[in-house]
């Protein structure tokens, strides 16, 4: 058993200040005992998206490098949720991308999101393909409490890509985030409840929660939460920055995978 962390922010355009909010965090969390401590999407930069991709910066930049040194001088697995990746041969526009972190610093995996929220339902108008390219993989990573399959905030609503998680041998399921107040006020505990039921895996959705200063496109929904592989919530912020902290056991997972084995029933 270990302890995981989801966070929530209320990340803007100061990447600065919205760095230094997220390590405060990390490192309550750490103090609390959260060995997987798991930031939100957007973690250090939600502004105006046109400057994101001036901001953006490679797996080698100064952004990796801060927070591989925070997981290693914390001695945690750390995701952070997604930053801006700076894409070779692409001008306007960067890759929305997620980076595992383990205990010693290192890079474990990085994952580009896959779907990109493209969007005009009433309340929210918004297309991230105007300033991110589309990520091409299903990233599983090899975490030191087993196989996490990692995702972005509106691959939430294609359940293909966590199938193609569990079929890859994933336990848990990252979902960083940035659910808007719209979507999120439907969506967003129905879907994640559903991701785990029908994977039989644990779930971590750290999320943005409030106004960011983008130009008014963005009110995020916050309510981070944990989910066991039954559906259960079993830990949740509200709408503040904050931390979801939840014990995790495998055991229950393979108890539940044991008694309901849902993979050996699939027909399709």
């Amino acid at each position: 058993m270990f302890v995981a962390a989801a966070i929530q922010l209320t990340s803007n355009s100061d990447a600065e200040r919205s760095t230094a909010d997220a390590e405060a965090l990390i490192r309550r969390a750490a103090a609390y005992g959260a060995t997987f401590v798991a930031t939100p999407e957007a973690t250090n930069y939600l502004g105006p998206h046109a400057r994101k991709v001036e901001l953006a910066e490679s797996l080698e930049g100064p952004t990796c490098q801060r927070f591989g040194a925070l997981a290693k001088e914390l001695g945690i697995t750390l995701l952070l949720g997604s930053f801006n990746e700076r894409v070779d041969g692409e001008a306007h526009r960067c890759a929305n991308t997620s980076v595992l972190f383990g205990p010693s610093g290192e890079q474990l995996a990085s994952y580009r999101k896959l779907h990109l929220f493209d969007v005009d339902v009433p309340g929210v108008r918004f297309y991230e393909s105007e300033t991110c390219v589309r990520g091409t993989e299903v990233v599983v990573a090899d975490a030191p409490f087993g196989k996490l399959g990692m995702s972005i905030c509106y691959d939430l609503r294609f359940p293909e890509l966590y199938r193609a998680h569990v079929d890859l041998g994933a336990t848990m399921l990252a979902v960083p985030a940035a659910f808007t107040a719209t979507t999120g006020k439907a969506h967003w505990e129905p879907l994640l409840r559903a991701r785990a039921i029908e994977t039989q895996c644990w779930v971590i959705a750290p999320g943005q929660v409030g106004h960011h200063d983008d130009g008014g496109l963005r009110n995020s929904h916050g309510h981070s939460m944990i989910i066991d592989p039954w559906g259960n919530v079993v830990a949740q912020v509200g709408e503040e920055p904050g931390i979801a902290l939840a014990e995790i056991d495998m055991a229950r997972l393979e108890r539940i995978r044991a008694g309901m084995p849902v993979p050996a029933h699939r027909m399709l």
